[in-house]
């Protein structure tokens, strides 16, 4: 008897260690931008440097245990259970009447008793608050025929007490404005009131230009978005364009949903460097533990200004009610949420880049599309082969061997022939790792895939020790087989970076929006993360910086003090970081 009571349970607890260790290896990564089936443009006009990817000003709202994600022309949505697989609905919300090329421009998306809502942008027309008890299903009417006071940029924001309030605006000229809505009628209850203009003279990163600089050109404030925190009204806002890598997305704060409202400081969505830059015009969501997220807007803006991904970055607010956003590596592999967590901790897996400006080899070159442009680290460069047969390839030196533990396969839009939504598209390749370039082993074999993967990332169950990886294309959806960024994430086995020598941040009288940071090289670094913040325990932007020594900030609030530290990255870990400094 007590042999087999002893038997039972030896056999329970190595179930139970079986159990825990298949959970932690179960916990899912994603890699920004996000892998999701991006429409094309459907303006011909937006298309004449070439037809291109784009969407735009994401929404994802949690509704009956499962994530919907609506964003700009996408002809549907999409729902996930777990933020990783996302499942298309296709799906027009234009009635035959409205004669524009935007189907759920800049959408709106609230849930209201157990109804999901639904607004797109318009001024020009009068288009209808849609309404939903079954989203998965595709099933749809109309709560209201036309909404007749419109709003570009909409957000529908539903208090606890059950009254509804709709902020809207999008302009370099006009305020954001907000107003009470019947929740019955959707009629507005009173005039619109005017919520916040940006304030360029004194907030440095609201002003307009890709290097933020005085222009004749006004910055543009849009994307409102309205969160409710232990009861303070977080009313956020995108600036100072779309175009630029300083799109970031900006908050006040007040007591009352209508105001008035203290602005913060800083941008708190912001990622202006790394491989996808931009981190404006989004949303702010719970997960299904209850903890904060944001999804925004990724600038690459080369075939046209609105050519643009998403992103999803960790999100909250600290112990002092300060909306933060973490995007420190936030397009390097990130742990998907699976519990209750502090998000001011990261949600970095620790996988390093292996392949920063590392030796390339590819089966062929069409004009300046070079080779090296898909390990530059930067989305809007890339690499194209001659054509999109099946056999192209291009293969990537590590260096030396090293752990691979997932890669991100990003591609680009070279000769594609798509306006629009297309629902039949699928990618298709294979992926190989060998330690001599010569024996080669399948990494993932993705030839009979049929489902759209413009950004896949592959998160291997089981690391692999490998030098080089190669990927061969087999089918591509459209145009040439062209990467943007071939990125390969692990560990090299050496030594993590030194800690960065003589830092320093220049800040005058002259123009205290300002600075000039400047730091000593680290020979064994190839990238540096800058963080600041307006108190020493707040450093919550990050700057991410590939092989440079200095940078200029310009995103500072003149009549605030700053502080600063730096660390410095390799293939192998990252630095200890330097001691904070303040600059007044």
């Amino acid at each position: 008897m007590k042999k087999a009571f002893l038997f039972i349970t030896i056999t329970c607890c190595m179930l139970l260690l079986a159990n825990c260790s298949i959970a932690q290896q179960k916990q899912l990564t994603y890699c920004n931008p996000i892998n999701i089936d991006y429409g094309y443009t459907p303006i011909p006009n937006f298309a004449t440097e070439g037809k291109h990817r784009a969407t735009a000003d994401p929404v994802i709202t949690m509704y009956k245990g499962d994530y919907y994600l609506f964003s700009t022309n996408q002809w549907g949505y999409w729902w996930s259970h777990d933020m990783y697989h996302w499942n298309f609905v296709s799906r027009s919300f234009l009635r035959p009447e409205h004669h524009v090329y935007d189907d759920l421009c800049a959408p709106a998306v609230w849930v209201q008793g157990d109804t999901l809502m639904v607004f797109g942008s318009t001024y020009s027309s009068n288009f209808p608050i849609w309404m939903s008890t079954n989203p998965k299903a595709n099933e749809w009417k109309e709560a209201i025929h036309e909404f007749e006071p419109g709003g570009w940029d909409p957000d529908f924001f539903r208090d606890d007490d059950g009254k509804l309030y709709m902020y809207n605006g999008s302009s370099n000229t006009y305020p954001l404005y907000g107003a009470e809505i019947d929740p019955k009628t959707f009629h507005l209850k009173a005039y619109r009131k005017e919520m916040y203009f940006l304030q360029p003279f004194r907030y440095g990163w609201q002003r307009f230009g890709e290097n933020m600089d005085d222009t004749f050109l006004d910055p543009f404030i849009e994307g409102s978005w309205m969160t409710k925190h232990n009861g303070k009204y977080y009313l956020q806002y995108g600036a100072p364009g779309t175009e630029f890598s300083g799109y970031s997305d900006g908050v006040v704060v007040g007591d009352n949903p209508l105001g008035p409202f203290t602005p913060q400081s800083m941008p708190f969505s912001y990622k202006p460097g790394g491989f996808a830059r931009g981190a404006g015009h989004g949303s702010t969501y719970t997960d299904a533990w209850g903890n904060y997220w944001h999804i925004s807007t990724i600038t690459i803006a080369v075939k046209n200004s609105f050519e643009r991904r998403l992103g999803i970055w960790p999100t909250g607010f600290d112990k002092d009610g300060v909306l933060y956003c973490n995007t420190a590596f936030g397009d390097y592999p990130t742990y998907l949420p699976d519990g209750k967590e502090d998000h001011l901790q990261s949600r970095f897996t620790g996988w390093m880049l292996l392949n920063y400006n590392k030796p390339v080899q590819v089966s062929s070159t069409l004009g300046g599309y070079m080779a090296n442009n898909a390990v530059d680290e930067n989305i809007k460069t890339y690499w194209s082969a001659e054509s999109g047969n099946p056999g192209e390839w291009i293969q990537s030196d590590l260096g030396k061997e090293s752990t691979v533990n997932a890669v991100q396969i990003n591609y680009a839009d070279q000769d594609a022939t798509i306006l629009g939504k297309s629902t039949t598209t699928f990618t298709q390749y294979k992926l190989y790792y060998s330690s001599d370039a010569r024996k080669w082993h399948i990494l993932t074999d993705k030839s009979r895939n049929k489902t759209d993967v413009p950004h896949d990332y592959i998160e291997l169950s089981t690391p692999v020790r490998a030098r080089y990886i190669k990927l061969e294309n087999v089918h591509m959806p459209t145009g040439k087989f062209a990467i943007s960024g071939l990125r390969v994430f692990g560990n090299g086995g050496g030594s993590k970076p030194d800690t960065v020598q003589n830092f320093v941040v220049l800040r005058t009288e002259k123009d205290k929006r300002s600075a000039w940071i400047k730091w000593q090289t680290v020979d064994n670094a190839f990238a540096y993360n800058i963080y600041t913040g307006t108190a020493a325990d707040k450093l919550y932007n990050c700057i991410m910086v590939y092989s440079a020594n200095e940078y200029y900030l310009k995103t500072m609030d003149k009549e605030k003090p700053y502080y600063f530290r730096i660390e410095a990255i390799n293939e192998n870990g990252i630095s200890a970081a330097t001691k904070v400094i303040k600059v007044e």
